[in-house]
């Protein structure tokens, strides 16, 4: 499984990307995705994914896929 940016939702704050363990998320000025063949849902390192806790609008802008 993996996690994915809505880009729609997404405010493009950044606060996602420095807290991926990992470093599954990238960015192209505003834009930002989840590798999914690399995101692990952080599975093995935290209890729930860490960009998911970090994100200001939540489950409105990364889910799970």
């Amino acid at each position: 499984m993996a996690m994915k940016i809505i880009q729609a939702e997404c405010t493009s704050c950044g606060d996602c990307k420095p807290v991926c363990p990992t470093k599954s998320i990238t960015d192209k000025g505003s834009i930002f995705k989840i590798n999914v063949d690399t995101c692990t849902e952080c599975d093995g390192e935290f209890d729930s994914p860490q960009c998911l806790s970090a994100c200001p609008a939540g489950e409105a802008c990364i889910v799970y896929v």
